[in-house]
């Protein structure tokens, strides 16, 4: 048996690793574990964390080919961060600039939840727990 224990961490790819860093930690709050520039790759990558805990590999890489987003493609579809109030959240989001979308209820869990995107169009969700 194989005996996964958690998600280690999620590995995104962006286009402009200025803007995304910003996004990232002064926008959705991230703090910085490392951030180191690999000169042979021409790429910088960024560790950051929630809450103290791991979780987002942030790298760059020259000229990334463009995620197709809509209408959604096969792969990993999108990342959703947990908030305990959904309103609140989307203010504040609305505050930076960030326009989500209308408010959702999921019908298996009757939780509520809204989507938004990074700066490359990446899918992020506020699930409301």
């Amino acid at each position: 048996m194989l005996q996964l224990k958690n998600v280690h961490h999620i590995a995104i790819i962006c286009s402009d690793y200025e803007r995304s860093k910003k996004f990232y930690t002064e926008v959705l709050g991230c703090t910085i574990v490392l951030e180191t520039f690999r000169a042979e790759r021409n790429s910088y990558k960024l560790d950051l964390a929630i809450n103290g805990t791991y979780i987002i590999e942030l790298f760059s890489f020259p000229n990334p080919p463009v995620r197709p987003s809509r209408p959604e493609s096969c792969g990993l579809r999108h990342l959703a961060f947990s908030v305990d109030n959904i309103e609140n959240s989307i203010e504040y989001l609305k505050s930076k600039e960030v326009t989500c979308e209308p408010i959702r209820i999921d019908t298996l869990t009757n939780k509520r939840f809204t989507f938004f995107a990074d700066p490359d169009g990446l899918p992020l969700e506020l699930y409301e727990s």
